[in-house]
């Protein structure tokens, strides 16, 4: 089908972000690109950055390392004063799990991986004076790659929620026992042992404070501080990604008695989210008409969370067949490219679907192309507004006929219906 479409609509204007997507089509890019390259390096670097814990773990596990109970930060190993070594650790090893939920493409995993790369660059930096080493090069491109492609990246779900928040208080307690035990000695009666840090673990972070043991070090109350403050927040997080919305789901249930399934027959499909798509969206449900979204992933925020959305490559005759493309009255692409509303157009023709299909064009140049797939319908939205700025500079009297004509490019041989009929 690709090949067809090649070969139909020749040099259509792309983004280079287009290009290389059509570059990879023949590897079905959708099930994998960008999410799990993203992933796979925030992996990599973050096991890079990991090592240092590694090798302590090894140094203990071969009894040539011993922690103890301490009064102070200042006595504790060289590992937890470098830079490149405890807090490097601590990021490489969150960029590991954050790795993972990109792989689902989780905006919330993606929003703690932008932080943890543009952290552990400033490391890298800071370590070479401001200079670009192989490492923060790497680091970097990442950066770049997660700016670039964080459209991407806005899935929201609660499976997700949940598994992030369970992973937020394993590493808080783990904070919270080893902080604890680690500088043991700053407390009164000194902590010297796990199970007495887990108790105070949890007798701080519950905010109850019996008072049996306290902190007596500058060190070990400003440690109590900061986990009395993660504890609160990392719970409160929790329970607003958790709780809450089960709670609002659970309303809305009651409240409304659940939604039916959309029956798709007699509708209208509708592709792209931009704002003339939310504008034909808005004027189609006010008219109470049917409407399918087709989108890659779906959409939580308005208009679009209260759309019938099918996930998937609208070009695909798969997806369109997914979203009722037999039954439907039209076919809507209003894509931001060119070339991909022709795609979808003979995406649909090769479904074999006697749905009309609409398409919107925003170069001038590529209208003759356009009509090469011979859709029903083009609106030329960025034409018109071109005609009739050139009207006003020039002086020339507006003809909304010939504006018309831009704006409206029907298949003469094949009009769309308009609800008029015409006279005879």
């Amino acid at each position: 089908m690709l090949r067809r479409m090649e070969v139909a609509v020749p040099l259509l204007k792309a983004s280079w972000r287009q290009k290389l997507m059509l570059s990879l089509a023949r590897f079905r890019p959708e099930l994998w690109f960008p999410h799990i390259p993203l992933a796979l390096g925030l992996g990599l670097f973050g096991y890079r950055n990991i090592h240092p814990l590694l090798r302590e773990i090894g140094r203990l596990r071969s009894g040539t390392l011993h922690y103890g109970p301490v009064q102070e930060f200042r006595a504790l190993p060289e590992f937890f004063h470098d830079l490149t070594k405890g807090p490097h650790s601590i990021i490489g090893l969150l960029e590991i799990l954050m790795a993972v939920g990109l792989l689902f493409r989780s905006r919330f995993a993606w929003s703690v991986a932008l932080v943890l790369v543009g952290a552990s660059l400033g490391i890298l930096l800071q370590q070479t004076g401001g200079e670009v080493s192989f490492r923060s090069a790497g680091d970097l491109l990442l950066l770049v790659g997660l700016l670039v492609f964080r459209t991407d990246f806005s899935r929201s779900n609660l499976a997700t929620g949940t598994l992030f928040s369970v992973i937020s208080i394993i590493l808080l307690f783990g904070y919270a026992i080893f902080g604890a035990y680690i500088l043991g000695r700053g407390f009164s009666p000194p902590i010297e042992s796990l199970v007495t840090a887990f108790y105070f673990s949890v007798v701080t972070m519950s905010t109850v404070g019996y008072g049996d043991i306290i902190p007596k070090t500058d060190d070990a109350r400003m440690f109590v501080v900061s986990l009395i403050i993660m504890g609160i927040s990392v719970f409160t997080a929790s329970l607003s990604t958790v709780v809450l919305p089960l709670m609002n789901e659970r309303v809305q249930h009651l409240l409304m008695g659940g939604r039916r399934k959309m029956i798709r027959k007699n509708h209208y499909i509708l592709v792209g989210t931009g704002g003339l798509a939310a504008n034909v969206f808005a004027e189609l449900k006010e008219r109470n008409l049917s409407v399918t979204l087709i989108v890659d992933h779906k959409r939580d925020l308005p208009p679009w969370n209260e759309a019938d959305q099918v996930e998937g490559d609208p070009a695909d005759t798969k997806t369109l067949k997914e979203a009722g493309i037999m039954d439907a009255n039209a076919l809507i692409s209003l894509l931001e490219n060119d070339g991909e509303n022709a795609f979808v157009v003979l995406a649909a023709r090769e479904a074999g679907s006697s749905a009309k299909t609409i398409v919107s064009v925003r170069d001038r140049v590529n209208l003759a192309r356009i009509r090469s797939v011979r859709p029903d319908m083009i609106l030329a939205m960025d034409v018109i507004g071109a005609q009739i700025l050139g009207m006003a500079l020039s002086g020339e009297p507006v003809d909304g006929n010939r504006l018309l004509e831009k704006v409206l490019f029907t298949d003469e041989d094949n009009p769309l219906e308009t609800g008029q009929k015409k006279k005879g």
